[in-house]
């Protein structure tokens, strides 16, 4: 009689710290999940990350006006050749001025078109080290080591489908035409400034740049992590 009565008078306390327990395990569930993630699941949903910076960012930039209509990545004139554009402006040819750089942009924008697959394979072959750091870091942490990574490969594969694309926008002439009517205005020294070079460069600022606004916004806005995966992994990044 007496044990029927204690266990009587407990059921209140053990229905409560039952509930607590259930409560508990409850709160602690997404910690368990974190707590799970492979270094594998982080690397895979910072590639994850990068690639959907190629594919719903980068693409605007093969759009027509992608790199001459954005100021983020406008390419303008190259920094030796600021002179001439104040000298072909002061002399009424600033739309020979004008001109020269909507080619570069032109031409960066028709490079993006074909240089696309090799960025995503890029992403595709990197090996990040120490992902968790990186997903822990700046919130273009993952660009930017993207772009220590491969920027320099990236370089070699780009520089030959920018050369083109000049050609193609009829950028090549038309930079030629401008060097030299320079080069024949009196007291001024020539400029031979290679193009291809700076084109490339600028091509790829404007890529990473646009990747890293993705990242920014998928570490920022819960509803940019559209897949389980984006979920999990930067689910770590808030909790820090």
């Amino acid at each position: 009689m007496k044990k029927a009565l204690l266990i009587f008078l407990l059921i209140p306390f053990l229905a409560t710290a039952q509930f607590k327990n259930l409560k508990k395990k409850a709160i602690e569930k997404p910690k368990t999940i974190v707590g799970n993630t492979s270094a594998l699941d982080i690397s895979s949903g910072l590639k994850e990350a990068l690639n959907k910076g190629i594919v719903e960012q980068v693409s605007k930039l093969t759009a027509f006006d992608g790199f001459y209509g954005n100021d983020a990545v406008k390419i303008l004139m190259p920094q030796e050749l600021f002179a001439l554009e104040q000298t072909l402006r002061s002399l009424g040819m600033g739309k020979l001025a004008d001109d020269g750089i909507k080619s570069l942009n032109r031409a960066a924008e028709d490079a993006v078109k074909e240089a696309t697959p090799i960025f995503v394979t890029a992403i595709k072959n990197i090996k990040i080290n120490d992902a968790k750091n990186i997903l822990l870091g700046s919130e273009n942490a993952a660009t930017t080591y993207l772009q220590n990574s491969t920027n320099n490969a990236l370089y070699q594969k780009i520089s030959p489908i920018v050369q083109q694309s000049l050609g193609r926008v009829g950028a090549d002439v038309l930079w030629a035409a401008i060097i030299k009517r320079y080069n024949t205005i009196p007291l001024m020294a020539d400029v031979n400034p290679d193009i291809n070079d700076y084109v490339t460069r600028k091509t790829l600022e404007g890529v990473f740049k646009m990747i890293a606004i993705k990242e920014k916004n998928i570490r920022t806005n819960f509803s940019a992590r559209t897949t389980n995966l984006l979920q999990q992994v930067f689910a770590i990044q808030d909790t820090k």
